[in-house]
């Protein structure tokens, strides 16, 4: 199993209505891609939240080439849209992660 996750710090200004669109729009439309087969948004607890929340968004799929066709074939337009829609008013990073147990 593979997990990619992208973890955000969202600004306290954006937060409900990110949010909403992240339920709404953005994680339906990465589903959607048919890449991958489970998705999970969730908030990190007991870190410093002065500046705004964090969360991960985790994608799990079971097949390193459907991860690769998302890369490659929709994340440009899903990263373009992020970045359309919320401009500099969050702060991510993505990684791919192996469930070994």
């Amino acid at each position: 199993m593979l997990i990619y996750n992208v973890t955000i710090k969202v600004s306290w200004s954006i937060h409900d209505n990110w949010l909403l669109w992240m339920k709404e729009q953005h994680i339906p439309d990465v589903m959607a891609s048919g890449c991958f087969d489970e998705s999970r948004l969730v908030r990190l607890l007991e870190i410093d939240e002065e500046d705004g929340p964090t969360y991960a968004a985790q994608y799990h799929t079971t097949d390193y080439d459907r991860y690769q066709q998302y890369i490659s074939v929709f994340a440009p337009a899903m990263r373009k849209s992020v970045t359309d829609n919320w401009g500099d008013q969050l702060v991510l990073f993505r990684s791919l992660m192996e469930v070994v147990n």
